[in-house]
C-alpha cells in the first residue's frame, strides 16, 4: 500500500465521542464517519503516534547507536545492517505520511477556518518536527508532493535533505509567528483538549519550536560555510529554560492498547540487553574510575547485582554453563529472550505509562556547549554542560539524591575545574548519557557528524564484521519503508540511488563538509 496516496482521515474513537456532532448531520455527510474533524481531536492522536513511531524505530537505532544489544548474536542491526523486504525500521516514515501526514493538513484546514492558531502554529511545529526526523533518519525524502491529490500518480520523487532543512525552518518562523497571535479562538483551555504534551501551554510550544531551531542549525556544524554557532546559541537561549519546559508524552499505560511501547505490558524489548558502550560511559571506565549515580536509575543490575552490558554482534550466551544471575537482563530487569513476568512494572522511563521525552532542557544545553566549544568560548561551553548534567540529574525520571549529585558535579574528572580543560568528547558523552534511552536520533545525528569517532566517543567500537552489504563501511541512513518505497515508489527511489544494496550506508548532506 503507497501511504502517501493515503487521502482519508484517520480517526480515532475520539472523534465518535464528540457530544455536539450536529454539525455533521448533513444530507451530504455520514454522521458515523465524518470528513471534517475539529483539530481539538486530531491532535492528541498525532502526538501519540509520532511518539510510537520513534520509538517502534527505537530498536533499531538503538542498536546503530549502541543504546542496548540483541541477546542473540550476529544480528543484523548490531552489525548496522538492515533486514530486506521488511517494514522494521519504516514505522517513522508511516507516522509521518500516513498517521500523521493529511491529519495534520486536516488540523491546520480547521485551525485556519476557525481562527484557532495556536492549534496552527503547534500543527506547524509538529510537520516541522516530522520533517526533520524523518530527513535526518532517511536522508532524501518525498516532500514537495508528498500530498499530492493526482489519483492518476504512482511515483512520487525525492527531495534533496537540503531542501528538506530549509522546509524546517520556513514552517517552525511561520509556527512561532502563529504561537504568538492571541486574536481569533486563542485559548489554552481549547488548546488543552487536545494537547498531551504540553496541555495548551503556548509558551512552552514557542520554546520547542526554537529547541527545533536549534536541532536544525546545529547539524550543519561540518558545513563552515552554513554552521553559526552564534545562532545555535540565541536558538537555544529562547527555547527549553529548565526541565518543567521538557516535551515528553506519557501513556495511560492500563493496556497494550494505550501503554508506552517500551513498557513490560507492550513486550517490545524482551530481546535487548544494554550496551557494554552504555554501562562503560556509568561505571567509571570512562570517566577516570568515577562511577555515576545514575547507574542504577538507568542500567539493570544482573541477578547477582553486578551490572553487565552486551557488546554489538556478541549477543549473550544462553548455555546451561552460564547462570542466569549473571546474564545481562532487559531495561525491565528481566531475563533476556523471555516476556516479562505479568505485574512487571519496569524501571526508569521503561514503563506502561512512560514518560516518554521527546526533547529536554538538558539536551539543548548539551547543544548550546557543544556550539560555544566549537565557536572557541569554553566559559559558555562549560556553564551550559554544567547545566545539562545538572539538569539530567534532577530530571523526574531520574532523580538522583542530592549528596550523590553534589558529589558527582564537585568531581575534576566531570567538571573541569578551569573552562580550558573542558573536552568536546566530554560534552558528547554526557550529551549521550541524557538521551540514553530516548535520544535515538539525536545520538545518532551525534555519531554520523563526528563519524563515529572513538575519540570523541570514548570506547565506543565499531562491529570488526559488518553486515554483508555494507562493503566495510558504518551505517549513515535508514532505508525507506519497504512496503511504500520498494513496492510502489521503486522508479523514484532509483534515481536517488535506493536500488544499491548499501545504500543505507551513503552519508547524509548534512554530515558533510
Amino acid at each position: 500500500m503507497n501511504y502517501k496516496k493515503l487521502t482519508g482521515l484517520l480517526l480515532t474513537g475520539l472523534a465518535l465521542t464528540l457530544s455536539s456532532c450536529n454539525e455533521y448531520l448533513d444530507i451530504n455527510n455520514n454522521p458515523n464517519n465524518p470528513d471534517r474533524v475539529e483539530a481539538a481531536l486530531l491532535l492528541a492522536p498525532i502526538q501519540n503516534q509520532y511518539t510510537l513511531g520513534i520509538q517502534f524505530d527505537a530498536r533499531y537505532l538503538g542498536s546503530y547507536n549502541q543504546n542496548w544489544h540483541n541477546y542473540l548474536s550476529g544480528v543484523s542491526w548490531d552489525l548496522q545492517g538492515y533486514v530486506p523486504s521488511s517494514d522494521a525500521g519504516g514505522e517513522m516514515w508511516r507516522s509521518v505520511y500516513w498517521k500523521g501526514g493529511r491529519n495534520l493538513i486536516n488540523l491546520m484546514d480547521d485551525a485556519r477556518a476557525n481562527q484557532k492558531w495556536d492549534y496552527l502554529g503547534v500543527g506547524l511545529v509538529m510537520q516541522a518536527w516530522g520533517w526533520q526526523m524523518l530527513t535526518d533518519l532517511h536522508g532524501e525524502i518525498i516532500l514537495s508532493e508528498a500530498y499530492d491529490l493526482d489519483p492518476t500518480k504512482n511515483t512520487f520523487n525525492y527531495d534533496t535533505q537540503e531542501a528538506v532543512y530549509a522546509k524546517v525552518v520556513e514552517l517552525t518562523t511561520e509556527a512561532i509567528k502563529n504561537l504568538n497571535r492571541a486574536d481569533g479562538a486563542v485559548s489554552q483551555a481549547s488548546l488543552g483538549r487536545g494537547d498531551v504534551i504540553y496541555k495548551g501551554d503556548r509558551t512552552k510550544w514557542k520554546k520547542f519550536a526554537y529547541g527545533l531551531l536549534a536541532i536544525n542549525a546545529h547539524h550543519l556544524s561540518n558545513k563552515k560555510s552554513l554552521y553559526k554557532p552564534d545562532q545555535v546559541i540565541a536558538y537555544v537561549d529562547s527555547a527549553l529554560t529548565s526541565n518543567a519546559d521538557d516535551a515528553q508524552f506519557t501513556f495511560n499505560g492500563l493496556s497494550t492498547a494505550d501503554g508506552s511501547f517500551f513498557g513490560p505490558l507492550r513486550q517490545n524489548l524482551q530481546v535487548y540487553g544494554q550496551s557494554a558502550f552504555t554501562l562503560r560511559l556509568l561505571d567509571g571506565t570512562v570517566f577516570n574510575g568515577v562511577k555515576d549515580p545514575r547507574l542504577p536509575v538507568m542500567l539493570a543490575a544482573s541477578g547477582d547485582g553486578q551490572y553487565r552490558g552486551i557488546t554489538l554482534g556478541q549477543g549473550q550466551s544462553t548455555a546451561a554453563s552460564v547462570p542466569l544471575n549473571i546474564r545481562v537482563v532487559s531495561p525491565w530487569g528481566t531475563q533476556l529472550g523471555v516476556n516479562p513476568p505479568a505485574g512487571t512494572t519496569g524501571r526508569y522511563i521503561f514503563t506502561d505509562k512512560g514518560p516518554f521525552p521527546l526533547m529536554t532542557y538538558a539536551q539543548l544545553q548539551f547543544i548550546k556547549a557543544e556550539a560555544a566549544f566549537i565557536k572557541g568560548d569554553k566559559a559558555t561551553a562549560l556553564a551550559a554542560y554544567r547545566k545539562g548534567i545538572e539538569a539530567h540529574l534532577t530530571a523526574p525520571y531520574v532523580n538522583v539524591p542530592a549528596a550523590d549529585r553534589t558529589a558527582y558535579l564537585n568531581n575534576p574528572a566531570i567538571i573541569p575545574a578551569s573552562a580550558a580543560s573542558l573536552t568536546l568528547s566530554q560534552i558528547m558523552l554526557q550529551k549521550y548519557i541524557a538521551q540514553w534511552g530516548w535520544g535515538f536520533l539525536e545520538q545518532w545525528s551525534d555519531l554520523r557528524r563526528y563519524n563515529y569517532s572513538a575519540d570523541v566517543f570514548t570506547s565506543l567500537t565499531l562491529p570488526t564484521t559488518y553486515y554483508q552489504n555494507n562493503n566495510g563501511k558504518p551505517v549513515q541512513r535508514l532505508r525507506p519503508r519497504y512496503n511504500s518505497e520498494y513496492v510502489w515508489n521503486a522508479d523514484a527511489l532509483a534515481k536517488i540511488g535506493g536500488l544499491e544494496l548499501d545504500f543505507h550506508t551513503k552519508p547524509l548532506w548534512f554530515t558533510q563538509p
